[in-house]
């Protein structure tokens, strides 16, 4: 099974693919989608939406997953994450691929073991869990704990 993990931004998405199979799981590959902050805003969802139609055109991915919303104390940035998951969650939705969703403190635990872990552990587990795999940055790494926590827990 091909599962594409999204860390939807409105400044920079990562994506992450992985190939399961079984308790097994392999890098097949991994990026980030950065927007132009003095873009319009619709002009930066289009961006995210061409650039993760090519992924999932490329990749053929069975299922999605992505980290469950939460609030912000910025209400103003709470909106911009929200309009960023939205052109995501769409993008797959168009391409007829289902979307699970997950908490962040679940895709800590399933990846590092705790809930609690911080972004640098989750970054050492995934040299140990990818071994070779060249990651893209921040975003990319936490898409690639997304896809590895739905190898886990996934329903669809």
């Amino acid at each position: 099974m091909i599962i594409l993990g999204l860390d939807p931004s409105l400044s920079c998405t990562g994506w992450g693919v992985i190939r399961a199979e079984g308790a097994r799981i392999s890098h097949i590959a991994n990026g980030q989608v950065p927007t132009d902050a003095r873009a319009p805003m619709a002009v930066r969802l289009a961006t995210l939406h061409a650039a993760l139609s090519e992924v999932i055109a490329a990749y053929h991915p069975d299922r999605a997953a992505a980290e469950e919303v939460f609030l912000n104390k910025n209400p103003q940035s709470t909106l911009k994450l929200a309009q960023a998951r939205g052109a995501v969650l769409a993008t797959c939705g168009m391409a007829g691929v289902a979307v699970n969703e997950h908490a962040a403190r679940l895709v800590k635990k399933a990846v590092v073991g705790t809930g609690g872990a911080e972004k640098q552990q989750v970054q050492a587990m995934l040299k140990v869990l990818l071994p070779g795999a060249t990651i893209a940055g921040a975003d990319a790494a936490d898409a690639l704990a997304v896809a590895i926590a739905d190898a886990h827990l996934g329903k669809v």
